[in-house]
């Protein structure tokens, strides 16, 4: 079923649909026939359901209808679709992701940052965050461990990404009203981006976030936490060999401050053992977007 949020700005659905801007406000004026969702700036964002209208309406009028027959036509009910209507034409933000991906194995990185650059101007923050980046990341990791690149390439990757989520993590405004969160790599973890991610999706919200990246001492990390006064504490572990001192960390923290909300990510935790998927899945904060609302909705709004 295709969803409500607002995804698309008015120059993706241009190019996704083939129509001017232009038009598209003047059917918008004189025909109602979607309304886009505004947001703090005022700009227009499109829903998958208003891109299924717009193009089963582009659909009619390249048939030889005018707009406003079928728009008749719509008004009447002769119109249904589902989700896979809406990605007839591939989503421009896989195309993308794709170009991005192929210019920074080829060391590329001007067309990479040019790319990047072209998605923020026709994609909300979120889609980029979740749907380019968030895939990136993915891509990236499955074509390490398959071997299918060197590590001069992931290591490459692995920089641009960092410095783009370092960029957009500290233009998020902090809500003060929220309590502060402190998040470190699990002990000898040196794959960070999962938590960068997950980190940045925080700061979206408006948390403060202290990001403490990887290679810092236990001892550290709970002086941070008593510091700040830290309502909540993240840590992620890619590599199934650093989960034994991930999981040490956890107790300790959990030990040492037992008001405060643990979470828990990253690869290797699908690879816990029953015994420790009890003991410790509560605070498994899950792999999606909607995991991690979810997982924070316990603590946020009880």
């Amino acid at each position: 079923m295709a969803t409500n949020e607002g995804k698309y700005n008015i120059k993706a659905i241009s190019n996704m649909l083939g129509i001017q801007p232009g038009t598209l406000r003047a059917w918008e004026r004189r025909y109602h026939i979607v309304e886009p969702i505004r947001n703090q700036a005022g700009h227009r964002l499109y829903s998958d359901e208003h891109v299924a209208i717009l193009r089963w309406l582009l659909e009619k009028v390249n048939k030889g209808f005018t707009i406003g027959q079928a728009v008749g036509l719509l008004e009447k009910g002769n119109f249904s679709f589902d989700s896979g209507e809406t990605v007839k034409n591939e989503d421009y933000s896989v195309q993308l992701t794709n170009e991005i991906l192929h210019s920074l194995l080829q060391f590329r990185e001007h067309a990479a940052h040019e790319l990047m650059n072209q998605a923020f101007s026709m994609f909300h923050i979120d889609k980029v965050m979740v749907d380019i980046l968030g895939s990136l990341l993915v891509k990236v990791g499955d074509m390490w461990e398959n071997n299918e690149i060197t590590i001069a390439h992931e290591h490459f990757v692995t920089s641009f990404l960092r410095t783009k989520i370092g960029n957009i993590f500290h233009g998020f405004p902090v809500d003060g009203y929220l309590p502060k969160v402190v998040a470190v790599c699990g002990p000898q973890e040196k794959h960070e981006l999962g938590l960068l991610m997950f980190t940045l999706f925080l700061r979206r919200k408006g948390f403060e976030v202290i990001y403490l990246g990887a290679g810092i001492p236990k001892e550290d990390v709970e002086f941070v936490i008593g510091e700040v006064k830290a309502k909540f504490f993240f840590t992620s572990c890619t590599m199934t060999i650093n989960l034994p001192e991930t999981l040490s960390l956890l107790d300790v923290i959990s030990k040492q401050f037992p008001d405060i909300a643990i979470g828990l990510g990253g690869a290797a935790v699908n690879r816990l053992s029953l015994k420790n998927q009890e003991k410790y899945g509560k605070h498994i904060v899950g792999q999606s977007k909607d995991d991690w609302e979810k997982w924070l909705s316990q603590y946020l709004y009880r």
